[in-house]
């Protein structure tokens, strides 16, 4: 199972100090995040795809591309990339270029994102969301695994004999997951290709998971890939430490209060009730993570969202030394421990290229 860290790349003032941090402060801070994530035993860092303010990560495949110069084993990869304002050939080159110079260390998470104004902005109606979606995708996939492609469909022009390059590494293109909070047509994409189906799990409550993941599993299997349990799953989710778990509240309450996705609504308290958000001391993070096991099953990738809101980034990174020395190793054996034998690992590039005339690579 793969553990690790993603960004929304939010510019938001500290409401404890006022402090609104430069463009260029927090793109370091990411990147140094980034590189902090591997130190500490980590395995994934993902940053998400934005082209409007307060947001700064509008080119992930650049930031990725500096991460992987600094790094030798973090798994580079977006906890975005729009697949619906995107031009599928661009992501095709810019992520097969990606995935060569960091040597197989990449792979991405398509959505169609949540800010309605982006998509006039590359020319397209928020209304065809999900035809543009499933379309784009479906030639995406064809230009990583056919060295020539004649394309015709409705959202871009047609193609006469494209070959895509540089060729996807080792003739393996980047492992695919397919990220959605609420749409069920998403779901059976993933399912459809064999890919792997991303679940935020952050403004949810359980029973809403529950129930994407089990359609995702279901449909996996009817199309072929393997058995239900055999599907490739990931779910988000945020935590905030302490060792006392009443100094984590207290510490962490008014940058929930303030938080420009979730401020404004119910309570700090409510919030964690009700959805996955756990704020408290290691063990409380640790305990509430296993049970995700109840109700989606077995699963590959957990990944944390832990410098939104404006948090200082020395308290970021804190917060990782807690995640990498204390709580990611109890994780590991615990899943381990509980995990049965025909569950598949987490994709890696090396494991996909061993397996590669298998289904679903």
């Amino acid at each position: 199972m793969q553990f690790g860290v993603f960004s929304v790349g939010d510019v938001t003032p500290d409401p404890t100090t006022g402090r609104l941090p430069s463009e260029h402060e927090r793109l370091t801070a990411m990147t140094t995040i980034a590189q902090k994530a591997e130190e500490v035993g980590l395995d994934v860092f993902a940053t998400g795809e934005h082209h409007n303010p307060p947001f700064v990560p509008s080119s992930p495949t650049t930031m990725l591309g500096y991460v992987a110069a600094r790094t030798e084993r973090l798994v580079l990869s977006t906890s975005t990339t729009l697949i619906t304002t995107n031009d599928p050939v661009k992501i095709a080159e810019d992520f097969a270029v990606l995935q060569h110079l960091a040597g197989g260390r990449v792979d991405l998470m398509l959505g169609r994102g949540n800010q309605a104004a982006v998509y006039p902005w590359f020319g397209q109606d928020i209304r065809q969301g999900i035809p543009l979606a499933l379309e784009n995708y479906h030639l995406l996939h064809r230009l990583w695994r056919e060295e020539e492609v004649d394309w015709e469909g409705r959202f871009r022009t047609p193609l006469r004999g494209f070959t895509s390059t540089p060729r996807p590494l080792d003739g393996v293109p980047p492992f695919v997951w397919h990220g959605s909070i609420r749409s069920p047509e998403i779901a059976e994409q993933a399912a459809y290709y064999g890919d792997g189906f991303f679940h935020n799990h952050i403004f949810w409550p359980a029973e809403h998971t529950r129930r994407m993941v089990e359609l995702y599993r279901r449909r996996f299997e009817d199309h072929g890939h393997g058995s239900a349990e055999q599907a490739i799953v990931g779910l988000g989710g945020q935590v905030f430490m302490r060792p006392r778990s009443q100094d984590a509240v207290a510490e962490f309450r008014p940058y929930f209060d303030n938080a420009p996705v979730y401020g404004g609504g119910p309570s700090l308290e409510r919030f964690m009730a009700e959805t996955p958000l756990t704020v408290g001391s290691p063990q409380q993070v640790i305990e509430r993570t296993l049970s995700f096991r109840e109700y989606v099953g077995d699963y590959q990738r957990q990944l944390f969202l832990m410098d939104h809101a404006g948090l200082p980034l020395k308290t970021v990174l804190e917060q990782l030394d807690i995640l990498g020395e204390e709580v990611v190793p109890a994780l590991r054996r615990e899943f381990a421990a509980r995990k049965p034998a025909h569950v598949p690992e987490a994709p890696t590039h090396e494991r996909r290229t061993a397996s590669s005339g298998q289904s679903g690579t």
